[in-house]
């Protein structure tokens, strides 16, 4: 309700995180400077004393369902006092993880928005009043904002908001609400497909799952649509693309381990890593770069990576990639997460792919740690079934039929938890730190 308002109010909205910490809603708030910070009754030991210190002039504490404004304002005359508004006008402030780095909040207009929307009707159609679409990632992520509540607003569909996260509660509730859409990111799927009811929850209802945020392993997408009957259809973007750049077109031929085809009025290009202008052949990894509608105005207060980010038209990714004769897109690795080792580049996601194929792996992630002799070496993290027996050299043993010498971790650790941002997704930053440690 409160993100609606702002936007018809013609100002700019900022989501937060409600488990920042106080440093880092402090950096956000100061760096967005905002006239009105809107929050709720559970973060007021929290946000009150920055507000203070910051010196925000307006605040709106909202302490419960019986105070929310659309019951103190059900019996008021409509009044016409919305703004026009026009395409190139602000629309979110939308601040980035900050895995690589400080957040950086990414500018989005009003008419990127809306391009994006229409982009992503033309490859996901929805059905008109009738999805029921189950919101299970929090709401300030961008995949969430544009997968769930800007999608069901356009399908004059229902929003189903899951307050608190459990896998039991996600597969509960597809059953009894008859969800017919589940975005989510691929940690989600795995949780849900170990969960006990799995094999007993009814998905008929459940006509498509969408998965984006973080690379979906292969095996997870197989097992998924065996399982349920019901496709995934993953896309790829980013916060500063939209959010959604390409996507495999419901209804079409779906490559496994691609993320489909760039959507209508946008062009992929894989460039070489080191100058970003070598347009690079058919099937040769390099950086992806986009261009398009609906690509991001730049970062606020930070000409710098704007510049960086955004040159001669296209937005430079930091994704590591490929094309196939068709067009079709093939996600390999972060740019920053690539491994050179032995004066070989390695990508690291190639290997977890790999890892993730072994029946007794959960979660893999593999990550380059410095080595005097062959400049980095690299280390493999995997969780495995509780009743599994498997150790180390036997996971190395599985990697060598089907990766070259060099690609091969030095060491592979068998833990009980691999570290994951608060969105899920591997908090290689985490690792390393662990590694190192």
């Amino acid at each position: 309700i409160s993100l609606f308002a702002v936007h018809a109010a013609g100002a700019q909205v900022v989501p937060i995180n409600p488990i920042y910490t106080n440093r880092e809603i402090t950096f956000i708030l100061t760096d967005s400077d905002p006239t009105i910070v809107i929050f709720d009754k559970t973060l007021e030991a929290i946000v009150t004393p920055i507000i203070s210190r910051l010196k925000i002039k307006y605040f709106i504490k909202v302490d419960g369902e019986d105070n929310m404004l659309p019951n103190t304002w059900r019996d008021k005359e409509d009044v016409d006092i919305y703004p026009m508004l026009e395409p190139e006008d602000l629309a979110t402030l939308q601040y980035t993880g900050g895995t690589t780095g400080s957040p950086k909040g990414v500018n989005i207009t009003h008419g990127q928005l809306s391009i994006n929307i229409t982009q992503r009707e033309a490859s996901w159609p929805t059905i008109e009043g009738q999805e029921k679409i189950l919101c299970v990632m929090p709401l300030f992520h961008v995949f969430a904002t544009s997968m769930a509540l800007y999608l069901s607003a356009f399908s004059k569909g229902r929003m189903h908001i899951m307050k608190k996260y459990h896998p039991e509660l996600v597969l509960r509730a597809i059953e009894n609400n008859g969800i017919t859409l589940l975005p989510v990111g691929p940690s989600i799927f795995h949780n849900l497909m170990n969960c006990e009811i799995f094999n007993t929850t009814d998905f008929s209802t459940l006509r498509i799952a969408y998965s984006g945020s973080a690379p979906l392993p292969d095996v997870t997408l197989q097992r998924w649509e065996n399982e349920t009957g019901c496709i995934i259809l993953e896309g790829y973007g980013q916060t500063e693309a939209g959010p959604l750049v390409s996507a495999n077109v419901q209804g079409s031929e779906i490559i496994v381990g691609s993320v489909g085809k760039a959507l209508i009025d946008t062009e992929i290009e894989i460039v070489d890593v080191e100058t970003g202008e070598q347009i690079l052949d058919i099937k040769e990894k390099g950086e992806i770069r986009v261009k398009g509608p609906q690509i991001m105005s730049g970062y606020r207060n930070n000409q710098a990576e704007t510049d960086e980010a955004l040159r001669n038209g296209w937005l430079y990714t930091g994704d590591i990639g490929e094309l196939d004769e068709a067009g079709n897109l093939f996600i390999r690795d972060r740019k920053k997460d690539m491994v050179i080792t032995g004066g070989y580049n390695v990508y690291p996601r190639e290997i977890e792919e790999i890892l993730y194929r072994h029946p007794d792996i959960l979660e893999a992630a593999v990550i380059g740690v410095a080595d005097e002799y062959r400049g980095q070496v690299l280390h493999g993290f995997v969780t495995v079934n509780r009743r599994s027996e498997i150790n180390s050299a036997e996971i190395l043993n599985y990697c060598r039929v089907d990766l070259a010498e060099y690609k091969i971790p030095k060491s592979i650790f068998i833990v009980d938890q691999i570290p994951r941002t608060i969105i899920g997704k591997i908090d290689k930053k985490a690792i390393k730190e662990l590694s190192c440690g």
